[in-house]
């Protein structure tokens, strides 16, 4: 343990310990913290000025239930300018897959969990940033070093501890975008992050499934578990069987067409709908995109994301259910980063 001799650091404390896995590292910040709350945050991730003063906002203002954990926006920082931590200005990457993931997070993040939060369903705190009541997460048991979803992981523990003490609680959630990290600019890397995501799914539903349609941990139990279940873990292997289902239903010359394509088309256009209702969200609300053009470019994304990005998402969640039950010596997976430099 280092601390610095420079009176302007002396509450900085830096940790060299043996590699144990992004959990085990930040469970030794748990030990060490001596404050009420801890933030944890990936190493490739930049914070906004304001970010811990927004995050700690619900903690300190909510007085008819427990804050137990708070997360906020996250947002893609590929090809954004960035100079000595600051974000300088946000550019539109010109990758096909990182405009895809910016979409991805947009709906994720302003419209998926926001709707969450309002039914105090949350799940998922991401683990580039988070705050957490710490003597609620010690008590719990810290992070799971077990798990590659370590950051689902903990706040289902967390929330499940809070329904079996019968405490009100909430995990809130923090509309503004706080945190920019690194998104990944290549297939093998995006599918090897999607896949580690799929089996932190599966490993978290399958230890805490005796909360799922569970009524004694209410909304916990029979609203997020199944949701989760059904179009987290499951949809991925039915979209699969109904592809499979319907080439055979074509060599069988069954299909009927007129309904085939119809459905295709409706499947696809509110994929579209949604995704440029997101578009318009982010435009009368952070409008963090002001360059002229992105808002045409985005939707133009909007369009192609089906083709472009959704293959290779549900190939990584077949490929990690595959990798779960069949290659339990995959751990971690690859995760290369550039680094957020003066892009």
């Amino acid at each position: 343990m280092f601390k610095s001799t420079n009176p302007a650091f002396e509450k900085l404390i830096v940790v060299d310990k043996e590699n144990g896995g992004k959990a085990d590292a930040l469970n030794t910040g748990l030990n060490i913290s001596t404050n009420k709350y801890v933030a944890c945050i990936d190493v490739d991730c930049l914070l906004m000025e304001d970010a811990l003063q927004k995050m700690i906002k619900p903690f300190l203002e909510s007085t008819d239930s427990k804050v137990i954990a708070a997360g906020g926006v996250i947002r893609i920082a590929n090809s954004c300018v960035i100079k000595d931590g600051k974000l300088l200005d946000v550019n539109l990457p010109k990758s096909a897959i990182v405009r895809g993931q910016i979409l991805e997070y947009l709906r994720a993040f302003l419209l998926g969990r926001m709707a969450w939060s309002k039914l105090n369903g949350l799940l998922v705190i991401s683990g580039a940033f988070g705050l957490f009541d710490k003597k609620i997460a010690i008590e719990v048991g810290g992070y799971d070093t077990k798990t590659v979803g370590e950051d689902m992981e903990i706040i289902v523990r967390m929330r499940r501890c809070m329904e079996e003490q019968k405490v009100k609680y909430k995990v809130a959630y923090i509309p503004d975008p706080l945190c920019w990290t690194e998104a990944p600019d290549s297939y093998k890397i995006f599918i090897s992050q999607r896949n580690r995501w799929t089996r932190g799914t599966i490993e978290t539903l399958k230890k805490h499934k005796k909360i799922g349609f569970n009524s004694e941990y209410k909304a916990l139990g029979t609203i997020s578990y199944p949701y989760w279940l059904i179009f987290e873990r499951i949809a991925p292997l039915i979209e699969v069987v109904g592809l499979f289902y319907f080439i055979y239903l074509i060599v069988e010359n069954s299909v009927q067409w007129d309904y085939a394509i119809a459905f295709m088309v409706v499947a696809y256009l509110f994929t579209v709908f949604f995704s440029v209702v997101t578009i318009i969200t982010e435009e009368l609300t952070y409008h963090q995109y002001k360059k002229k053009g992105i808002g045409y470019q985005l939707i133009k994304t909007a369009f192609l994301e089906p083709f472009v990005n959704h293959p290779f998402v549900l190939y990584s969640a077949i490929k990690g259910n595959f990798d779960y039950y069949f290659n339990k010596k995959i751990k971690w997976g690859e995760m290369t980063r550039k680094g957020m430099t003066n892009n």
